[in-house]
Parts: structure tokens; C-alpha cells; sequence
């Protein structure tokens, strides 16, 4: 077998319905799939092990340390990242090898979401004016890198949220990244339960807070305890009616 020139990381807890379509797009150069599996309790690893990918144990559920767990154990000279819910676009691996061949650090695609929301669309045109002005990523967008610029990073640093943007930001600060289409297909499930309006709002609230210097640690543990009150709030609401 040939050595993989890409490894693909992807960071899975309870994803056994994305992760097929998922692992079906990845096509193309010889690759590696590593699949960072955290307390799953549906049947994410044996979808992983049924489709020949390489499935790694993490005990935690915290996104930046099961990446750096796979990316650790990767063998191919560019890491793709990549989310259980994103589908790459046609021949992405081998645009991402042409990008780093011709002198890119790394990079991301464009993004869009599998729903109709305009607010979603309008959001991804502004990710993408992000990406133009600033070479800054999120993690649904597909960011890949070579390993040995990773390596010389730390990788990502061990945060509960935004380490896809830490990331992002000081790779661009070492050279040259790069966007590239056509667009990954991003999951629009999380803004189910609060609707893309408020969800987009309170992703852009949070996001300031983060780049005016706050900690995300504290950020998350706010995050945490805001989704709770929701949740009794709800309870105690449905207890009246």
C-alpha cells in the first residue's frame, strides 16, 4: 500500500448517522481515515470499523484533545480535520495536496449549510468575507494543514470552545493559507433548537467576547450554564401549563 499523503482526523461522540456520508466523500489520493471516537453510545464504532477507517479510543469528550490524539498518531504529510457532519465537495483531497504542493501552510474550504435558512446562507457569506480579509477558519469548514507546521504550532491548544480559531489564527500568522471551492456541506442541526437567527447571534456575541481577549474557558463554563437555565426555565414552564 502507498503511504497516505492525506490523514483525515475526525472527532466523533454519538455520530453514527452523519458519519457514513461523511466517510463516503473522502475519496481520491491514497489517505488515511482516523476517526477519534469519545463515549459514544450508539453505533459510531462499528460504523467506523464496518468502513475501513481506523478507529481510536479517547476517554473524554473535548474536541481539541481528541484531534491532537489523532493528528499524534497520522501518517501522511497533511492533516485534514474534519467534522462528522461536514461532507467535502468532489475532489477535495486533491485540491487541498495541489494547495500545500504549491506553497500553502494550510487552509479550509468555503461553507455552506444543507438547509434553506436565508439567515444561515447570509452567515456563510460572511464567514467567507472572513476568510478573505483576515484567512481566519471554523472548524466545519475542513481546515487542513501540512503536519509538520502543526507539529511546529503545538497544535490545537487543549480549550473547550474556539480552538478552531486559535488554530486557524496562528497558522495565518506564519504564512500563507488559502480558501478553496467548491464548498464543504456543513450540518445545520445545532441551530435546530434555538433557530438560526438567535443561534447565529449568540455564536457572533461570543465570538467578540472571545477576540476582545476573554477566557474560553470561561466562555464555555457561561455557555453551560445558560443552556441549563433554558432547561429548567422549560421545565418549570411545562409544570405550570
Amino acid at each position: 500500500m502507498k503511504a497516505p499523503v492525506i490523514s483525515v482526523v475526525i472527532p466523533a461522540a454519538n455520530e453514527a448517522q452523519a458519519l457514513p456520508e461523511c466517510l463516503a466523500r473522502i475519496t481520491g489520493l491514497p489517505n488515511e481515515i482516523i476517526v477519534v471516537d469519545a463515549k459514544s453510545e450508539d453505533e459510531t464504532r462499528a460504523v467506523v470499523e464496518t468502513r475501513g477507517a481506523r478507529l481510536l479510543i479517547y476517554p473524554q469528550r473535548h474536541r481539541a484533545r481528541q484531534m491532537n490524539h489523532g493528528a499524534a498518531r497520522a501518517e501522511g504529510r497533511i492533516l485534514l480535520f474534519l467534522h462528522a457532519d461536514t461532507f467535502l465537495p468532489h475532489g477535495a483531497l486533491a485540491k487541498i495536496a495541489e494547495a500545500i504542493d504549491r506553497g500553502a501552510l494550510g487552509g479550509a474550504f468555503s461553507r455552506r449549510y444543507r438547509s434553506r435558512s436565508l439567515v444561515l446562507a447570509l452567515s456563510s457569506c460572511l464567514a467567507a468575507l472572513r476568510n478573505r480579509l483576515f484567512g481566519w477558519y471554523l472548524g466545519d469548514q475542513a481546515l487542513f494543514v501540512r503536519r509538520d507546521v502543526f507539529q511546529q504550532l503545538g497544535g490545537y491548544r487543549e480549550i473547550p470552545i474556539f480552538e478552531d480559531l486559535d488554530f486557524s489564527r496562528r497558522l495565518q500568522s506564519l504564512g500563507r493559507t488559502v480558501t478553496l471551492t467548491p464548498p464543504v456541506r456543513s450540518s445545520a442541526r445545532r441551530f435546530a433548537a434555538r433557530g438560526p437567527f438567535r443561534t447565529t447571534w449568540s455564536d457572533l456575541r461570543l465570538t467578540a467576547k472571545y477576540l476582545s481577549g476573554a477566557d474560553p474557558n470561561d466562555l464555555a463554563q457561561a455557555v453551560c450554564q445558560a443552556r441549563l437555565d433554558r432547561l429548567k426555565a422549560l421545565q418549570t414552564y411545562e409544570r405550570i401549563s
